[in-house]
């Protein structure tokens, strides 16, 4: 069985007036059984910030309500980099611009402003007005981060909210960044759920029940282009340590395809456990891998309802894969491989070869299905 964990010494959490660190903790959710505790593999403390002053008119809280003794104050902002990196080496952001179930004293959500990058080297909060909400503000914000840490205006931005595409796009290109949406924003992911617990809901605002105002898509399947398409699939396992070659040789091999930051996520799988994918044949493959090398491949699902299987890219597309005729064993087959995913935590793979017996990949992708956040 797999144990996924995410830690949060990697997590800075802002208090009120200390900047000295605090003890370690961990922040605990358990989706399907699997634990993503927050520690983490360095030894760096939790780093403390002071609350800005944001939209006092409409974000501030009663004086009263904050203690000196409080480890982490849910309405304190947060700007860290992590004094031992390259800040030029950060060249890729996560970003999310959403409301929280948060209300200030006009009775109108909060929205907040939270950007990393895929190890937590830098971390940004910043919480503000719904009538502020406008590219313009993103912009600012953007810059404002790239000033006040000293690092570079990113090259790319991931982002993984549909409804958030336009405000997004916008910003990051009349600053020259490219703008990505993409669910493979798992750090920026995982860092929502720890913040509901530990930020969100110990809010003086916080309103219980209530709805992500920007709920993730889940579209209707499309049809495969003509260029997405192989010849053979075949549901297949391989060992973790199989799982771990095939992505430490990604670029020593020059295959197309993306690994994850196992170290980070903090998945901790034995060697020998039979991790699930999906290998595709294709007598073009080394152009197939290309095309889906520009996809942000995100997941796949085996649709034991619809006799399919599903292909998730970007944000919101989703992708008829492949068919197979639904009959008992193909459906025990299809409920099996789904099973061992949810076993190994949503963790999976894509992998496409020029053949089924082949020992080679031209392309592989380590995928990770996660619930969507609750905010």
């Amino acid at each position: 069985m797999a144990t996924l964990s995410f830690n949060s010494t990697r997590i800075k959490s802002p208090s009120l007036q200390s900047q000295k660190p605090i003890p370690k903790s961990h922040f605990y959710t358990k989706p399907n059984n699997v634990s993503f505790p927050f520690s983490s593999k360095n030894h760096q403390n939790l780093h403390h910030s002071k609350p800005n002053s944001v939209s006092e008119s409409s974000v501030s809280v009663p004086e009263e309500a904050f203690d000196d003794s409080e480890v982490d104050d849910p309405t304190s902002e947060l700007s860290y980099l992590d004094p031992e990196i390259d800040p030029a080496s950060v060249t890729e952001w996560e970003l999310d611009f959403c409301s929280r179930p948060i209300l200030d004293i006009r009775g109108k959500k909060i929205w907040e402003l939270l950007v990393c990058d895929s190890s937590l080297s830098l971390q940004y909060t910043k919480y503000f007005p719904n009538n502020v909400i406008n590219s313009i503000t993103l912009k600012d914000a953007i810059v404002t981060i790239s000033e006040d840490l000293g690092v570079p205006l990113p090259e790319k931005v991931r982002f993984f909210r549909s409804q958030m595409q336009t405000i997004i796009t916008k910003s990051c290109k009349e600053l020259g960044i490219k703008p990505v949406p993409s669910k493979r924003c798992l750090s920026l992911l995982l860092w929502l759920e720890e913040r509901y617990e530990s930020i969100y809901m110990r809010h003086p605002g916080f309103q219980k029940g209530s709805k992500p105002l920007l709920a993730l898509d889940n579209p209707f399947p499309m049809e495969l282009p003509e260029n997405l398409f192989g010849e053979k699939w075949a549901f297949v396992q391989l060992p973790f340590s199989a799982v771990g070659e095939e992505i430490s040789s990604l670029d020593e091999r020059f295959v197309f395809g993306a690994g994850l930051d196992l170290d980070l996520l903090g998945i901790e799988v034995d060697d020998s456990t039979l991790i699930p994918g999906l290998a595709v044949a294709s007598s073009r493959a080394q152009p197939l891998a290309a095309w889906m090398n520009g996809l942000e491949v995100c997941s796949v699902e085996a649709d034991t309802g619809r006799g399919c299987l599903l292909l998730s890219v970007g944000i919101s597309t989703r992708y008829v894969y492949a068919t197979y005729k639904k009959t008992p064993t193909t459906t025990s087959e299809a409920e099996a491989w789904e099973a061992a995913k949810k076993a190994c935590g949503g963790l999976h793979f894509l992998a496409i070869q020029e053949d089924l017996d082949s020992d080679d990949c031209v392309g592989f992708w380590l995928l990770l299905d996660l619930p969507p956040p609750p905010v």
